[in-house]
């Protein structure tokens, strides 16, 4: 490969990040449904077949949005392998995250919220995406109560689906109050009060 080919190929990678970048941001002010190509090229500084180049679909660009995201959480998430108590924290840790990351919060729950219908383009990944949410996290529930660390009378799966739906609801609620809502002390109450060890 020679130099101007590996110049060329970053080149086409930082312009892949900026499209990622800008189209999170317009993804999260309008939803999947009111953004327009056309104005995620131009604030890219493309044309609208610059942009195709790359995403050849406005769906394949909301997939890789999607997982940009999820690979980027689950990279900081998943870093040490952490179980039990330790990935429990670690989701206490992630709301801490998510409160600089404004664009990202309004960019999940735009886009989940529209989701929920049947034909929308992202609606497998997020029934997926909460499926294996709750499994996994169900498992650190597990992990915690074989470690006898866990509140007798609490069961990983329910308790899971709670934690999940109240990362969701916090989610809203902290857009709501313009970050007044503090995400990571409440889920922080809510998980110390489940276990039988400081968190």
């Amino acid at each position: 490969m020679t130099g101007d080919e590996r110049r060329g190929y970053a080149k086409g990678r930082a312009k892949r990040g900026e499209i990622l970048d800008q189209a999170m941001a317009m993804f999260g002010e309008v939803g999947y449904r009111g953004a327009s190509l056309r104005v995620i090229a131009t604030r890219c500084g493309i044309s609208h077949p610059g942009l195709l180049h790359h995403f050849p679909t406005k769906e394949s660009l909301l997939l890789a949005v999607l997982e940009h995201r999820d690979t980027v959480d689950g990279q900081w998430l998943e870093a040490g392998r952490p179980t039990g108590v330790d990935r429990l924290r670690r989701l206490v840790g992630l709301a801490a995250l998510n409160a600089e990351r404004r664009g990202i919060v309004e960019l999940f729950c735009v886009l989940s919220a529209e989701a929920t219908s049947a034909d929308h383009p992202a609606h497998a990944y997020f029934v997926d995406r909460y499926r294996r949410s709750v499994r996994s996290t169900a498992v650190s529930y597990a992990e915690a109560r074989e470690k006898g660390v866990l509140r007798e009378g609490i069961d990983p799966r329910e308790a899971a689906q709670q934690l999940i739906a109240l990362m969701d609801g916090l989610q809203i609620q902290w857009l709501l109050s313009d970050g007044e809502t503090d995400m990571a002390e409440v889920l922080y109450a809510h998980v110390q009060a489940q276990l039988t060890v400081s968190l």
